[in-house]
């Protein structure tokens, strides 16, 4: 039985849902689990395709903001602006003053500012007592001009790398000032907050990891090691995650005779520069790319390798490194962001100097051959780590308290 109807919230993301954002899913079934109502809101995704039955099943459920007529964006905008002139002129100086020394020029953020009228009506209409954007980059700036514009209070979680990247440019000290509060995913993700705020303002900069369902974790009897020589990489394929150093480290291996499968489950912008690095390097028996694929895909291909290979040059903390640890899988990374909170050398993996190729090889190679007994024990290990630190209720759990909070606050 559901616990007890405890806040009325909204969720606001860019777009949703999305491939690369089931943990927001999972993330928003848990607060419902615990009693919480959950509005979803998005800029866009009402066309995006989607093949998980959940995802089809929360485009269903969303509203979407620039679904439909921008004229009448416009004019639904314009009337809310003229009819509250001082939470206006409020909205608008933010607006302004997010403008300067930003990625993008003062058009833009006006628009957010339309995006943020409707925003905030639905918000009235619904409701909600409190607003909780993804990632802080646009969608963060709409609710924060919702709120100026007399909607509920805000908050966000940043999970990096674009806010660690620019945060200046994205107003990410403004962002966090009329917050309630703002989120990171973890330790070092929070520690890139602070830097941008002054010390009265970190202890409403918490760490809320991103979680897993239950289900998703094998029972331990099924954590046996796939014994083949196949590493998989699931990501997108762009530069923050480092395929074609992951292409040149299999060649390496290649040379020094060692077999090997690589699976590059996911599709991206860098597609075509991998695959020519794939046939340069006369690798294609031994590479192949999946393109998009679903969780259960993504399952399946991570049960049918040996580790989770991730060489990332910039992260946050990865949820497929939870999603490989929680089956069993040892994870190959980098000392980058969240991932070494998570991953210990030695024990649940191997991690690398970000950008070493060669000590990337030695680490493939040292899991190739590393013998099944040690690798169900690093697996085991794995597993036991990830369910202590990103159970998904115990995550939820630990939001929803602040989302009281914040309300009870505001009421206040």
């Amino acid at each position: 039985m559901n616990a007890p109807m405890s806040a009325r919230v909204a969720y606001f993301v860019n777009q949703y849902p999305k491939v690369s954002h089931t943990f927001i899913r999972r993330e928003i079934a848990a607060l419902e689990r615990q009693g919480v109502h959950v509005e979803r809101l998005a800029l866009r995704g009402w066309d995006a395709e989607v093949k998980d039955a959940q995802d089809v099943a929360e485009r269903e459920r969303t509203r979407y903001v620039l679904q439909g007529s921008l004229a009448r964006l416009a004019l639904e905008g314009v009337g809310r602006l003229l009819s509250r002139p001082v939470r206006a002129w409020s909205a608008l100086r933010l607006a302004w003053r997010m403008s300067k020394r930003a990625e993008r020029s003062l058009p833009f953020h006006l628009i957010y500012l339309l995006e943020a009228c409707r925003v905030a009506t639905w918000l009235e209409r619904s409701g909600a007592q409190h607003v909780h954007a993804h990632f802080g980059t646009n969608s963060t700036e709409v609710v924060m001009l919702a709120h100026a514009l007399g909607g509920p209070g805000y908050s966000f979680t940043a999970h990096g790398p674009e806010e660690f990247d620019k945060p200046e440019f994205l107003g990410m000290a403004r962002k966090i000032e009329h917050a309630a509060f703002a989120v990171a995913i973890s330790s070092f993700g929070r520690s890139q907050l602070c830097r941008w705020v002054p010390a009265a303002q970190w202890p409403k900069i918490r760490v809320v990891h991103c979680g897993l369902e239950p289900g998703f974790f094998a029972a331990p009897a099924d954590i046996r090691p796939a014994l083949v020589p196949r590493l998989v990489c699931v990501g997108r394929l762009c530069e923050q995650k480092g395929q074609l150093l992951l292409v040149a480290a299999t060649a390496i291996l290649a040379r020094r005779g060692v077999a090997i499968e690589l699976v590059l489950a996911g599709d991206g912008e860098m597609r075509t520069d991998i695959e020519a690095a794939i046939a340069a390097a006369g690798l294609q028996a031994q590479v192949r790319i999946t393109g998009w694929i679903g969780s259960e895909q993504v399952r399946d291909e991570l049960l049918a390798a040996r580790a989770l290979v991730l060489p990332s040059f910039a992260e946050g903390l990865p949820v497929v490194i939870m999603e490989a640890m929680a089956i069993g899988r040892p994870v190959i990374s980098t000392y980058v962001a969240g991932i070494p909170e998570l991953v210990r050398d030695g024990v649940d993996g191997w991690l690398v100097p970000a950008g070493d190729v060669d000590a990337l090889a030695d680490a493939m190679q040292a899991c190739l051959g590393t013998p099944p007994a040690r690798l169900e024990a690093m697996g085991r290990s794995a597993h036991g780590r990830v369910q202590a630190r990103h159970a998904i209720d115990v995550e939820a759990g630990r939001l929803r308290g602040m989302f009281e909070a914040a309300i009870a606050e505001s009421a206040r």
